[in-house]
């Protein structure tokens, strides 16, 4: 814990409740934090107060503040623009650090009689244009492939003209992916045409090339020449027609940018699709180390995104989650490029598929980055928002009680962490204390053990998990909340219900159940977690049965009683290992003589 906090907290609490910017210091007065108030009083006391509701990124920052300053301004606007020039200007260790992905791509257009079309990694080639760089290779490779389709280019290796009818047309060709330069019957000049146009449509967008090209097939129309009418008629149907049902092409008149966000513990992943004259035109994904307050998260991505590139800014930008200062960024950013911009966050149609596309894009990358799969990551994400979790759950214990009769009760407790099961941290515990078959007062006596063992500083039962899943239904929740009350323990605690065919059905919490079945990634993620503690529990509950039959079976010769036969089986655990024992281990086992032990030997071999 910080020792100067005290300092801290009442320097903070002389603070006026006016609007500025405050710095964030270390011990060698380097400034470690940039932030932005609407009264600087109620938001710098918030991080030297309540510590344990900050996240990990906070209490990082909090342990190095040594000291900080302020600046007063006149309005939330005025600090806005004000935190956005001191974050450029010391570039703070812990305010979002764009980390993009860049790597520039370029789209190749070869100079010959017969240009082709391609992606590449770089402009050497001197006997070709480029368009670009586009940062994001999906854009540029996009753009290619949409080109070549919509305008039915050749995209196989001849040479042209030289290749001219020296082979039957290819399938690309009798499926109408290509012109069939191939025949000669398409001059250098009607081909050098439709290649101009193909850069038109990469460079302008759909909306203009449409317009361009029903305009020229208007005045073939006119001038008789049908035949190029009919081309220009199917190349504008394939554009109408690659709109329809894909999130490439958009019908909006106006640009606008798409921002979606992914999240994994501790890292997230941020992507920005820019549609420019109706079509993507680029794509930026950018990786941020801590995690904080999704909404505030995004909001600081926006300021030090746009605040970069203000001659870019869209009239529209569209984000997968509201901002609480969504008003005032369209404010800022309005002030900044000289036109109105609007931050808003779809719910439905056109808008909300784009922003899952560019959601899917950050989950992508993010998988890259931590080593899951997109179906994981959204799982938890997924999760952490239909309990209303505070934080994504990186480390998830699920719980199940398995018995038979008195003699083999047991626990198993199963760790998950990002998503996938972690089996050192599994644990068995088999019950002690409860008389009776009573499941409630079992599960309470597993979770007590295992959060006592924590307390007490054991370092195999660290840390504590960021989410605890029972296997039963609200019952089992109201008796382990009330250990979790006793112990002062604040985690999230859910349980499992199952159907009557032992499948996961619902969530359940203390105020009833969640439906979980209609979003299969979650329903996925959950069932895996019931069937693996259901599976470690009833094992250890066999192993403990077959255990409890071996010792009834040893009591049953003369002189050996519990506490001998019981010793035994700790030794040997197996029928297999007690038929293996020689006489000598036997004896040295269950503390016996040699007599003894030779008289059990053939007991075992005998009957086992």
């Amino acid at each position: 814990m910080n020792p100067r906090l005290g300092f801290l907290r009442d320097k903070a609490n002389k603070l006026s409740r006016t609007p500025g910017v405050y710095l964030m210091k270390d011990k060698t007065g380097k400034i470690i934090y940039v932030g932005k108030a609407k009264a600087l009083k109620n938001r710098v006391t918030t991080y030297f107060h309540s510590l344990e509701s900050h996240n990990t990124k906070t209490l990082k920052l909090v342990d190095n503040i040594y000291d900080f300053d302020f600046i007063v301004t006149t309005s939330e606007l005025d600090a806005l623009v004000l935190e956005c020039s001191l974050i450029k200007q010391y570039n703070p260790k812990y305010n979002i650090l764009l980390k993009d992905d860049k790597g520039y791509n370029y789209i190749k257009i070869t100079r010959e009689d017969f240009p082709r079309i391609s992606y590449a990694l770089n402009c050497k080639d001197e006997n070709a244009d480029y368009l670009g760089p586009y940062t994001g290779g999906y854009t540029a490779k996009q753009a290619v492939e949409e080109a070549n389709r919509i305008f039915m280019l050749p995209s196989c290796h001849k040479n042209f003209p030289r290749d001219f009818k020296k082979e039957r047309p290819c399938l690309n060709y009798h499926i109408k992916r290509c012109m069939g330069v191939c025949r000669g019957k398409i001059s250098k000049d009607e081909y050098t045409a439709i290649i101009q146009s193909a850069m038109d449509y990469m460079r302008n967008g759909s909306k203009v090339s449409v317009e361009q090209m029903t305009e020229e097939m208007n005045r073939a129309a006119e001038n008789l020449e049908f035949e190029k009418a009919a081309r220009l008629r199917d190349r504008i149907r394939s554009i109408e027609k690659m709109k329809d049902g894909q999130g490439i092409i958009s019908d909006k008149e106006y640009d606008f940018d798409v921002i979606g966000l992914a999240q994994n513990a501790e890292l997230a992943s941020i992507a920005v699709i820019k549609y420019r004259g109706g079509r993507i035109t680029d794509k930026e994904n950018f990786y941020i180390g801590d995690e904080y307050e999704a909404g505030q998260m995004r909001s600081d991505f926006c300021v030090g995104y746009y605040s970069e590139r203000a001659d870019e800014i869209p009239k529209q930008i569209y984000i997968d989650t509201e901002m609480d200062d969504s008003e005032l960024l369209c404010e800022y950013f309005s002030a900044l490029c000289g036109h109105k911009v609007t931050i808003s966050v779809p719910k439905r149609g056109e808008g909300l598929s784009r922003v899952m596309l560019a959601k899917s894009n950050a989950s992508e990358y993010l998988a890259l980055k931590v080593g899951r799969t997109v179906k994981e990551i959204n799982a938890l994400e997924d999760l952490a928002k239909l309990l209303g979790l505070k934080k994504i759950p990186t480390i998830i214990e699920s719980y199940d009680i398995s018995n038979i009769g008195e003699d083999a009760r047991v626990g198993g407790m199963v760790v998950y962490r990002n998503g996938r099961p972690y089996k050192a941290g599994y644990r068995k515990f088999a019950i002690k204390y409860v008389q009776g078959q009573n499941d409630y007062a079992c599960m309470q006596e597993v979770l007590e053990r295992r959060l006592r063992r924590y307390l007490d500083g054991d370092e195999s039962f660290k840390p504590l998990p960021d989410l605890i899943l029972l296997d039963g239904g609200k019952g089992h929740v109201s008796a382990v909340q009330q250990v979790l009350g006793e112990l002062q323990l604040d985690i999230p605690l859910f349980g499992l219900v199952k159907d009557d065919k032992h499948r996961t059905r619902a969530i359940a919490a203390e105020g009833g159940e969640i439906e979980i079945k209609s979003n299969k990634k979650l329903f996925s993620l959950l069932t895996g977690i019931q069937d693996e503690v259901h599976r470690f529990s009833i094992t250890f509950q066999r192993q403990k049965h077959k255990q409890k039959t071996y010792e009834l079976e040893l009591t049953k010769i003369r002189g050996i009683g519990e506490a001998k036969a019981l010793a035994l089986i700790k030794q040997f655990k197996t029928k297999q290992g007690l038929k293996e024992a020689g006489v000598e281990e036997l004896a040295s086992a269950a503390k016996i003589s040699a007599e003894k032990a030779q008289e059990v030997y053939e007991y075992i071999q005998e009957n086992f």
